[in-house]
């Protein structure tokens, strides 16, 4: 499939968690802002998660979790990326994450935690400004 230039994230509800308003919601805004966006639905599995984004060729995966299991998925996220030599995604956490979790979820590799009430902007901002040009080595 031929890139036209724009960013690519999925959308992902892993867990159990049960509520996704807030990730549509960023689903619509980044959509709205010109990025492609997939979403997964409710109740993924890492295993679903990486499956996706490596089928979608991502340039972003946006895992949404309020049921505070972010330090159980998101290291398992983690490593299933390296398994599959997929450095390159940008990862980025939204959702109630207290702020003691937050060192811990970027030495997995986390790049970005986005808490409640954070505006749209800063996080299409903060998409554009790290995610790496396609067929640039780093």
């Amino acid at each position: 499939m031929a890139n036209d230039g724009k960013i690519r994230i999925l959308v992902a509800k892993p867990g159990l968690d049960g509520h996704d308003r807030g990730a549509k919601v960023i689903a619509r805004a980044l959509r709205d802002a010109g990025m492609e966006v997939i979403y997964t639905g409710l109740r993924q599995t890492p295993e679903m998660v990486v499956s996706a984004a490596l089928q979608e060729d991502v340039d972003v995966i946006g895992l949404s979790i309020l049921s505070g299991a972010h330090n159980a998925i998101v290291p398992r996220v983690a490593e299933l990326l390296k398994e599959q030599k997929m450095d390159d995604v940008l990862v980025l956490v939204g959702g109630i994450i207290p702020d003691q979790d937050i060192p811990a979820l970027k030495s997995v590799g986390v790049k970005g935690v986005f808490q409640p009430g954070t505006p749209m902007d800063d996080i299409v901002q903060f998409i554009r400004e790290n995610v790496k040009p396609r067929g640039v080595v780093a």
